[in-house]
């Protein structure tokens, strides 16, 4: 359900009525029919007030999912749709903000869910508490103890396909936090008959069948069994195959769950030998022989079973063999030894495998309780969880339904008193009148039962323990004597004549009236399952046994703990054992599951009224809706009523201004309901009858539904209103976009249409001009050519005269020249010496300049900027020149060597660069740094979990995270601080915890101080007046020096835009508070190593011993 569709009422969206407290009218056929319309409407939970029924729904509903869990934690009981976890809820949370002890009683006949109830109850309470390694364990080991009980104690019934057989009361033990500690199971009344003989259709106990189909062929072979379940005459065959059931599935999970609850693997080993054991005792037979006295004894037919047996225990094989033949009795002194017969045999070997089972279970139940408990011994809150067999009416009842109806009987009568005082409780404490309500008390069915003298049980314990012929009749005999007068005892031997001629009651039955009706007992069997009796003989055959858990189970068998006293009856344990639990449960604030059964089919959607009719009136559940409503039917705290009715008061609607009290009183006054109907308690309105509470909800419905009319009409307005603007601004929108969009269109008409005038206006110039230009070139051309003709005729006539004249002149001029040729050579060899050593001087130059050039371009040094590597200079004369091309071919490498830098490269060797400005040649520790890369995130504070808060605290990018110590001026010691540098901030923070102790603004750092030796001391000096200056300047030590006043330096000068002072030397002053100390780096030899030591000398004066 998603979260705003949760309930917040019970009255929500009812189907039928929630809780049976408000049904109207109350009937049987009302009662039925209710629950018939919720289980149709898959709503398998319904209230009696605080009581939860569950109907089985024998299929699986999406009610249980992590989602509902969640839904119902921590909600008011009332709050949601009845369920089992408001219940649990309700009781854990009573448990653990009040501390009340709690116990939650299930109750219903078998195959009503009784244990799927019991398993809910726990997963909620598991899922709800708290969280941790040790928590979880015991919750694991909690719930895996359901499985083991269940593979020990369930069978497959005619009813149910996994039937409890034994009762079980779990206390879980919680600490003050609600946390569970551990938990203690007591058991009762296990079925162990069903070990040596099933009804027909039913199966024996589930652990049976998992050993055989679940155990690898090796382990069968050590158990020395077989898969084949027809081999085994304890396993009925006609329903050994369950359908949905995987038996091999069940024992891998019950062998899971063994380890997890804490077995160790020779205590699960031992386990299934007794379960083998047990298996194959009932293929024992026995064969009659007549001894020469006359009298028959009873001889084993086949011994390779019994050796097999003998095998399994470590039982020495004759002492097993003579005690299933002979019988012992001891009297005081005298032992006297008889013979058994056949049929004595055959009821010493079930004897001995119904109790090998009964204790192996009993000691299940001490192991588990051994792992489960708490092992702290602070008080505890307990919340208890009894799963017990319901009311059983069968067509033959037995001593085992006797036993099971008295313990209901008992239930009923705690739960009765327990409601009524709870009812009279809550009326005293909300200061209600308190009027007498008449119940059915059955005290006396239980008088009938367990009383001391004339109880039934006492006069069937009486009865075995009576010398002589004891047989079911006399004990029949002997109620008819001391109960015939008894209201609820009815027997046709009885002397109440009203008995005696009613057929429907044998002679050899008694018939008991039981709260929930009557029952009639078939008296046989009675004395010898009472008796429960296992020869003494068996038992110390038992004992004798090399195997530890079966010794274990038999310690009566010990011949030096021999007790002649005759041991307690099973009637008499199991009324102590109801008597404990009753005594548990009413010191504990009770809460009621009762669990019924829809059909006898195990189908969905089959719901049979007179089946439900019938549990209902053994369960007592109209009984139970009278008692709850003999006073006022409905109550509910003020505020949530308020809530929920104040539309129906002009006056409360839509808010109250004052207490919820008055807002009610005005609200009941306002709607003239008749005073009589309701109460005012201290915190709640009590209202009497049910149709009151429905006249609210029918005008509440009505109300509702005009308020629902209200808001639709105000949301429609709104809604065609919001419409209505919203079309107009949109229209206002549209008509603005198609304005401009229509004078864009006309714009570009007009403006195309000038485009074009304008073009062959243009193109009409143009071809006018290139006409007047044709005509133009035309002339021009026509003139050009006359002229060229003209021209051309001049020039040839012209040169015809020229060439004539230079023909004359040429002789002349050869002369001439040759003349003149002669008089430069003469004169030249005057000059030619004086000329010729400059020219061949700059012709040498030129050719050594040439091949020094070439020489380079081969002798060229690599392009590492770090290479210093020149070819040599070949002449003297070169010297600048080699020397510059040096110089230029340095700058042009580096040039190319800084191109291929990334941007965070050009910061680490600017960083770089400023460090050695800083510190060359001024700090000794600079040549180490020289090799180091500047990491500066040294802690990856955004990836280490550890530092997750002080990584929320800080906002801003972290420049440098690194370890660092800070010097104590008390006396020198360091202590480890975290050393944070942002773009705005210098933090100290603790390095265990991650808390920051400092935090300086950059603007506030004045300078840092260091030595100039081979130290990581550095002082950072604040400004003073400033608000982190109120302790002082910090002294710290750092591996990574060099890098950490660097990068603080950068980040100083571009903040602030000033440059941050560091000083160097072996001597600077210190500000502490309001004192100044001198700080004194001094050579000496160290204890440790190579490692700088600082001491306190004085107030004055720290010492930093550098090696």
């Amino acid at each position: 359900m998603a979260k705003m569709e949760v309930k917040t009422s019970l009255l929500d969206d009812m189907i039928g009525v929630g809780d049976m407290v408000l049904l109207e009218p109350l009937t049987e056929d009302s009662f039925i029919n209710n629950l018939k319309k919720r289980f149709d409407h898959s709503e398998v939970y319904t209230y009696i007030g605080s009581v939860v029924i569950s109907i089985n729904p024998y299929r699986s509903l999406p009610i249980y999912t992590p989602e509902k869990v969640e839904e119902y934690r921590n909600r008011n009981f009332y709050e949601l749709s009845p369920h089992i976890f408001a219940l649990s809820d309700e009781a854990y949370r009573s448990l653990r903000d009040q501390d009340k002890d709690q116990c939650i009683l299930i109750t219903g006949e078998s195959g009503a869910g009784k244990t799927e109830a019991s398993k809910l109850v726990m997963s909620y309470v598991a899922a709800v508490c708290g969280k941790g390694a040790e928590v979880n364990q015991v919750k694991e080991q909690l719930l895996q103890s359901n499985p083991v009980l269940e593979a020990f104690g369930n069978a497959k019934t005619v009813r149910n396909d996994n039937s409890s057989r034994f009762g079980k009361y779990m206390d879980i033990e919680f600490d003050f936090k609600g946390d569970p500690l551990g938990g203690v199971i007591s058991n009762y009344l296990l079925e162990k008959s069903r070990v040596v003989k099933q009804p027909r259709g039913e199966r024996n106990f589930h652990i049976f069948y998992q050993i055989l189909s679940g155990a690898s062929e090796d382990f069968l072979c050590k158990l020395k069994l077989e898969r084949d379940f027809s081999r085994y005459n304890y396993l009925g065959l006609d329903s050994a195959k369950v359908n949905g059931v995987d038996d091999a599935a069940n024992f891998r999970t019950v062998r899971n769950a063994m380890q997890i609850v804490g077995f160790m693997d020779h205590e699960t080993q031992s386990v299934f030998e007794v379960v083998a054991a047990v298996l194959k005792l009932g293929n024992i037979e026995f064969k009659p022989e007549s001894r020469v006295n006359g009298l028959d004894e009873s001889k084993i037919k086949d011994k390779n079973e019994l050796k097999e047996i003998c095998e399994l225990t470590g039982i020495d094989q004759s002492v097993l063999e003579r005690a299933f033949s002979f019988r012992t009795v001891e009297a005081k002194q005298e032992k006297v030894s008889t013979t058994l017969n056949v049929a004595q045999a055959y009821y010493a070997r079930d004897a001995l495998a119904k109790n090998l089972y009964s204790r192996l279970f009993s000691w299940l139940v001490t192991r588990i309780n051994e792992s489960i408990k708490a092992q702290t011994k602070v008080r505890k809150k307990v919340m208890g969880v009894l799963d017990i067999y319901g009311f059983e009416i069968f067509e033959d009842n037995s001593f085992e339904q006797f036993i099971i109806n008295y313990c209901n009987e008992k239930l009923q009568q705690i739960f009765i008193e327990l409601t009524l005082k709870e009812e009279q409780e809550e009326y005293i404490r909300e200061g209600i009148e308190w009027t007498h309500i008449e119940y059915f008390n059955n005290a006396i069915i239980c008088d009938l039962i367990e009383n001391n003298q004339t109880g039934i049980l006492a006069m069937l314990d009486e009865e075995c323990l009576r010398p002589g012929t004891v047989t079911d009749d006399t004990f029949l005999e002997k109620l008819n004597q001391v109960c015939a007068t008894h209201q609820h005892f009815e027997s046709r031997m009885s002397k109440c004549s009203r008995f005696l001629n009613d057929t429907s009651l044998p002679h050899s039955c008694f018939r008991i009236q039981h709260y929930a009706g009557k029952v009639m007992y078939q008296v046989e069997g009675f004395v010898d399952k009472n008796n429960d009796l296992l020869y003494r003989d068996l038992s110390q055959a038992m004992w004798k046994a090399s195997h530890t858990l079966i010794k274990a189970l038999f310690p009566e068998g010990n011949p030096a703990k021999i007790n002649l006293k005759r041991p307690p009856t099973a009637g008499s344990q199991f009324k102590a054992s109801v008597a404990t639990l009753m005594k548990n449960l009413q010191t504990k604030n009770p809460n009621y599951i009762r669990c019924i059964k829809p059909n006898d089919k195990k189908a969905a959607h089959i719901f049979n009224d007179a089946l439900v009719c019938h549990q209902i009136r053994y369960l007592g559940l109209l009984e139970n809706v009278r008692v709850r409503r003999a006073g006022y039917a409905f109550r509910q705290a003020y505020d949530p009523c308020l809530e929920r009715y104040k539309m129906l008061c002009k006056q409360t609607w839509p808010h109250w201004r004052g207490p919820a009290r008055a807002g009610v009183e005005v609200l009941f006054n306002e709607l003239e309901i008749p005073e009589e109907e309701f109460s005012f308690g201290r915190s709640k309105i009590f209202i009497r009858n049910p149709r009151t509470l429905f006249k609210l909800e029918d005008l509440r419905k009505q109300r509702l539904e005009d308020l629902a009319t209200l808001i639709e009409k105000i949301y429609r307005g709104w809604k065609c209103r919001t419409r209505f603007l919203l079309m107009k601004k949109s229209q206002i929108v549209i008509a603005s976009w198609y304005r401009r969009y229509a004078q864009q269109k006309k714009y570009q008409n007009i403006k195309s249409s000038a485009i074009i005038v304008q073009s062959y206006i243009r193109g009409w110039k143009a071809r006018k001009l290139l006409r007047e230009l044709k005509h133009q070139k035309r002339c021009n051309e026509a003139a050009t050519i006359i002229a060229a003709y003209w021209h051309g005729t001049q020039a040839r006539r012209e040169l015809r005269r020229l060439k004539e004249e230079a023909r004359n002149k040429h002789a002349i001029a050869v002369i001439w020249a040759y003349w003149l040729g002669y008089k430069v050579r003469r004169e030249y060899r005057k000059f030619f010496r004086a000329n010729a050593g400059r020219k061949i001087y700059e012709f040498t130059l030129q050719r050594l300049m040439q091949k020094y050039f070439l020489e380079m371009k081969n002798k060229m040094p690599s392009l590492s900027p770090v290479d210093k590597n020149w070819p040599a200079r070949p002449y003297l004369f070169l010297d600048s020149t080699h020397k510059e091309l040096k110089r230029i071919f340095h700058l042009w490498r580096c040039k190319t060597y800084r191109d291929q830098f990334t941007d965070q490269q050009k910061l680490i060797y600017e960083e770089k660069l400023e460090a050695s400005e800083l510190f060359k040649d001024k700090k000794a520790l600079y040549p180490a740094s020289v090799g180091q890369p500047f990491q500066g995130a040294y802690l990856e504070i955004s990836k280490n979990p550890k530092y997750k808060k002080l990584k929320d605290a800080v906002d801003e990018k972290i420049i440098i995270a690194e370890v660092v110590n800070k010097i104590n001026r008390a006396n020198g010691k360091a202590t480890s601080r975290i050393f944070l540098l942002t773009k705005n901030n210098v933090l100290l923070a603790d390095q265990k915890s991650g808390n920051i102790k400092s935090e300086v603004p950059l603007g506030d750092v004045t300078k840092v101080s260091m030595s100039s030796q081979n130290d990581g001391f550095f002082a950072v000096h604040l400004k003073e007046g400033s608000g982190a200056a109120g302790k002082g300047d910090f002294l710290l030590s750092s591996d990574h020096l060099i890098e950490m006043a660097t990068k603080l330096y950068r980040t100083t000068l571009s903040q602030t835009k000033q440059k941050l002072n560091i000083e160097i030397s072996d001597e600077f002053l210190v500000q502490f508070r309001q004192d100044k100390v001198c700080v004194k780096f001094i050579q000496g030899s160290q204890k440790n190593g190579n490692i700088p030591t600082c001491k306190r000398k004085n107030n004055r004066l720290l010492e930093v011993a550098v090696p």
